[in-house]
C-alpha cells in the first residue's frame, strides 16, 4: 500500500488559490482597508521577515471576521467550479490520476480552506486535509478550527494516516512548509524536480 500527498497552491497550481479566493469574496471596505492593514506585513513576508503563517492569519482574520458562513460558503463553491480548474497544472493533475490507477491513497495537504478545496477534491476523489474556518452561530470568526495546517502538516497527517501501514510514501510540495512532509517521503518533489533521500 502507497500513500501520495500533495500541496495544492503552487505544487497542483500554478497560482494562489487561497490569495484570489480572498479578493474575490473581500468586500469593498475591506480592499480599501487591505493596504493599510496587510501592505506592511506583505512587505515583511517578501523579506522574509514573518513566516507565511503570519500573513495568513492575519489576512484571514481580516477578510472572514463576522462573514456569515453560508454566504462566503456558497462563493465558495462557485470558485470551486468556476476559477480552480484553470489554475490546475494539467501535468500535476495527470501525476496524480497515475497515483489514483497504480491503487495508492491519494490527499491533498493544504494551508487554504477547505469550502473551496473539499468540493474540487471530491470531484477528483482525493482525501483532504487543510485549514477549516472557525464559525459561531453562523458567522465566521476569522480564526480556524484547530490552528493553521500550514506550520502543522506532518502532524495533520500522522493523525490522518498510519504511517507504518504504507510501503512507500510519495510527497509534492513548493515551499518551506511542505518540507517537513517531504521529509516523510521515500519519493520527494520539489517544485517539480526529484529530492535525493
Amino acid at each position: 500500500m502507497e500513500l501520495a500527498l500533495f500541496d495544492f497552491d503552487h505544487t497542483i497550481t500554478n497560482a494562489d488559490s487561497y490569495s484570489r479566493f480572498l479578493r474575490r469574496v473581500a468586500t469593498p471596505e475591506q480592499r480599501a482597508r487591505a493596504w493599510w492593514l496587510v501592505g506592511p506585513w506583505l512587505a515583511a513576508y517578501r523579506l522574509r521577515l514573518i513566516t507565511a503563517a503570519r500573513i495568513r492569519a492575519r489576512v484571514t482574520a481580516l477578510v472572514f471576521n463576522g462573514r456569515h458562513a453560508d454566504d462566503i460558503a456558497l462563493l465558495a463553491s462557485g470558485y470551486a467550479r468556476d476559477a480552480l480548474p484553470a489554475m490546475v497544472r494539467p501535468e500535476m493533475l495527470e501525476q496524480i490520476r497515475w497515483h489514483q490507477a497504480q491503487g495508492h491513497t491519494v490527499a491533498v495537504v493544504s494551508a487554504s480552506i477547505d469550502l473551496y478545496l473539499r468540493p474540487w477534491c471530491e470531484q477528483h476523489g482525493l482525501q483532504l486535509i487543510c485549514n477549516q474556518l472557525e464559525a459561531r452561530e453562523g458567522r465566521l470568526t476569522g480564526h480556524y478550527t484547530g490552528g493553521d495546517c500550514g506550520p502543522g502538516k506532518v502532524a495533520r497527517i500522522r493523525q490522518r494516516f498510519d504511517l507504518s501501514r504504507y510501503t512507500r510514501i510519495h510527497a509534492y510540495g513548493d515551499s518551506p512548509e511542505d518540507r517537513p512532509m517531504l521529509a516523510l517521503a521515500h519519493d520527494r518533489w520539489y517544485r517539480g524536480k526529484p529530492l535525493e533521500r
